[in-house]
């Protein structure tokens, strides 16, 4: 960091101000990437409270099968069997319920007591997501938004450098044709 501070506001007479703008764009970089780390703490943060509260109005209940359950040979499709089931509120439904929502309907008979989860209306959904998951989910979410800002930020370093070179190439350039006549003897 000192010798990058140096690049930019030192004295030395041998650095051109294309370097001096190659180092603040290093700086705006690097600044911005620490905004980017920022913002994927608290994207990781969002996502994991927002599945802590999907999984909040989720209640185990008992289900009764009113008919037989799929086969559980059908491994690869999605069953479905009539039942009947207590909300919290301790009122009467029935429905459908699928292999999706509840996995243990599969090759089970008319009268299975199969639990279920239920959401806050009554119906049922998919087991919730375990603790450690949710938090798996919510890091892996803050990573790949820092990782993506981190390719950005070094895609858009790396066109800037282009530029740069460019020019550094063209300020050669234009040196070499004030002094390079007088040093060769071709002309």
């Amino acid at each position: 960091m000192f010798r990058l501070a140096r690049l930019l506001t030192g004295r030395n007479a041998l650095i051109r101000p294309v370097d001096r703008i190659e180092g603040a764009v290093l700086v705006a970089s690097y600044a911005a990437f620490g905004v980017a780390v920022v913002i994927a703490c608290i994207f990781g943060t969002h996502t994991y409270l927002v599945q802590r509260a999907a999984t909040a109005g989720v209640r185990p209940a008992a289900a009764v099968l009113l008919q037989d359950g799929p086969s559980a040979d059908s491994l690869g499709r999605v069953g479905q069997a009539e039942a009947r089931w207590f909300v919290p509120g301790g009122s009467e439904q029935s429905g459908v319920l699928t292999t999706a929502t509840a996995p243990d309907i599969a090759g089970a008979a008319v009268g299975a007591r199969i639990s279920v989860w239920l959401n806050r209306s009554g119906q049922p959904t998919g087991p919730p997501a375990d603790q450690t998951v949710m938090i798996i989910y919510s890091l892996v979410a803050g990573a790949m938004v820092a990782a993506l800002a981190g390719m950005v930020l070094l895609g858009v370093y790396a066109l800037c450098r282009v530029a740069l070179d460019r020019r550094r190439l063209a300020a050669w350039d234009s040196a070499w044709d004030r002094t390079g006549p007088s040093w060769t003897t071709r002309r």
